[in-house]
């Protein structure tokens, strides 16, 4: 017998019969497995941050040091614009040796009182044995509210004859008329007043200017007198030179000959590690000169 599209069969039971129609029949389809719910999706880039990590240190580490170094200044110029400020150095406390010995120097020192265990202070004394105390370098400026500045002289300024041969003003190159004054310097040094002799070389202008307030004592050389009664002729303007004779010479080319070839005999000269007071010495030379 046939129903519909149903066959019946004998060798069927009603169970099967009816299971197999609802699986034809049955709209709803077959219920589909449970999945588990999607992660977070702060959790995924957590993990995607992590990998990208992991891939940025095996490519860093790979590079050699100066690449890597290039990669980290030009990340950091690009992704951090306007914090290089931050790469540059305080130089508020910065002090240069012109500053150490402007702040330790002083005008007289006193080796028996002064201590001078500090490298600073040894500097600033290493300074002041370079200078020479003869004469003094002026500075008039002031000369009116009776304010005058003084200091002793560099290497260089004695090689010019600046203050001796020429005016002792600073900014005054005359070398007419030059008169000696000795000057009675007081001055205030670490909130104590003292006292020194000094003496000052100075054009007609310039001694104008420091006698402007008070009257200096001036220097003169007295003239010399001879035992005849006269006054002793200058040596500067009798002036007998002495030729050697043509023995002399010959013997004084000889000696010096034979002090030539003694050189290439003796042992070579060993040369000795400097001290730190020698150093300090060669390097206060360089730099003032």
């Amino acid at each position: 017998l046939q129903a519909g599209n149903d066959y019946d069969s004998n060798f069927e039971t009603d169970s099967e019969a009816d299971r197999r129609r609802s699986g034809r029949h049955d709209l709803a389809g077959p219920a589909k497995p449970r999945r588990e719910p999607k992660a977070h999706r702060d959790v995924l880039l957590t993990e995607y941050s992590l990998e990208e990590k992991r891939r940025e240190k095996h490519n860093f580490l790979a590079l050699d040091a100066y690449t890597r170094h290039k990669k980290l200044i030009n990340d950091y110029l690009l992704c951090y614009p306007g914090t290089t400020a931050k790469l540059q150095r305080d130089t508020s406390r910065d002090r240069t040796d012109f500053d150490v010995i402007r702040e330790n120097h002083q005008f007289l020192w006193d080796e028996a009182d002064e201590d001078v265990t500090s490298w600073e202070k040894q500097l600033a004394k290493r300074y002041y044995d370079k200078l020479f105390k003869e004469y003094c370098i002026c500075d008039l400026t002031y000369y009116k509210a009776n304010k005058i500045a003084m200091r002793w002289r560099t290497e260089q300024e004695l090689i010019v004859g600046k203050g001796q041969f020429s005016c002792g003003e600073k900014r005054c190159k005359s070398d007419a008329k030059l008169r000696t004054w000795e000057v009675n310097f007081g001055y205030f040094e670490k909130d104590e007043k003292k006292n020194a002799l000094v003496k000052l070389r100075l054009c007609a202008e310039c001694s104008f200017k420091l006698n402007y307030r008070f009257q200096r004592k001036e220097l003169t050389k007295p003239a010399k007198r001879t035992e005849s009664g006269g006054d002793e002729p200058d040596p500067k303007r009798a002036k007998t030179a002495e030729e050697p004779s043509e023995a002399e010479k010959t013997k004084d080319s000889e000696k010096k000959d034979e002090e030539e070839e003694s050189v290439w005999k003796k042992p070579g000269a060993v040369e000795e590690e400097k001290s730190k007071e020698e150093e300090f010495d060669l390097y206060l030379s360089d730099m003032f000169l």
